[in-house]
């Protein structure tokens, strides 16, 4: 897998989530976590989509309001916004310690807001626009230190 993607729509997007969800169920098939970085409506949660539509789960949707999905397919997905959580107290108040000791991947909306509270190993996914109004790069870091 590639550490930097360059994608054009949303699908594309989606496409490069379904390849990180190939690569992780190789490399770490009990779960991993993945903190992802990026503005609002930059494509996080369509990466998502793509990388649960790989795991043979349709329908993935922002947790913006809820603050987490949970998905259930050949592999359990837990996808977390974390925008509106402002400290470490937030964080353990919706049961976050919970989810870190269940199988499963989880992503991480808004990562930046609970830095501290990441355990390690974890993928880092960061998505920006490019000078295309459709374009996004997508870096993924951490990979060589889930493989281990």
């Amino acid at each position: 897998m590639k550490e930097v993607y360059l994608t054009n729509s949303p699908k594309e997007t989606e496409a490069v989530g379904m390849e990180l969800a190939d690569t992780l169920t190789r490399l770490a098939p009990h779960g991993a976590l993945i903190a992802m970085e990026g503005e609002m409506g930059v494509g996080k949660t369509a990466f998502v989509r793509g990388f649960t539509a790989a795991l043979g789960i349709k329908g993935a949707k922002s947790p913006t309001y809820t603050i987490v999905n949970e998905y259930c397919g050949a592999h359990a997905v837990f996808h977390f916004d974390m925008y509106r959580i402002e400290d470490e107290e937030d964080l353990y108040a919706i049961g976050f310690e919970d989810y870190l000791a269940r199988e499963g991947y989880i992503f991480i909306e808004w990562s930046e807001n609970v830095k501290g509270a990441l355990p390690s190993p974890h993928v880092t996914l960061s998505i920006t626009r490019t000078d295309d109004a459709c374009g996004r790069r997508i870096e993924i870091r951490g990979l060589d230190a889930i493989a281990r």
